[in-house]
């Protein structure tokens, strides 16, 4: 088992146009990237779907706020948690974080937007 993670980069321009439209709320914008397959080698296929849609938006009002986004058509990661990306934290709060809020408190839906990603490794 390797100590990276596949998924999909969010690319800046994708990055600048869902920041104009869900302001980050806490301190720390994350905003990078949409996670596959914890614990991926550097050998690990690559995901194929190029395109998601940002239909939901999680925050704890606590430090952790993240988009929640579907993939070919689902929200539901392979690992049973949910595709998402981690927006914005507070201090001493971690995007792994976003996994908990997302299933603890649920998330309220947003009118459907679609955006590009870039499927890549990520080394860890």
């Amino acid at each position: 088992m390797g100590s990276g993670y596949t998924g999909w980069e969010l690319p800046a321009d994708e990055r600048g146009r869902l920041l104009a439209l869900v302001p980050p709320r806490y301190e720390r914008l994350v905003a990078d990237h949409v996670t596959l397959q914890v614990g991926a080698g550097p050998q690990a296929p690559l995901p194929t779907a190029a395109l998601a849609e940002v239909i939901g938006c999680a925050d704890d009002g606590e430090g952790v706020q993240a988009l929640v986004v579907a993939i070919d058509g689902t929200s539901d990661r392979p690992d049973g948690s949910t595709y998402h990306i981690t927006w914005s934290l507070a201090d001493g709060r971690r995007p792994v974080e976003s996994n908990d809020v997302i299933r603890d408190y649920g998330w309220r839906p947003l009118d459907p937007l679609t955006v590009r990603l870039v499927p890549r490794f990520f080394g860890g």
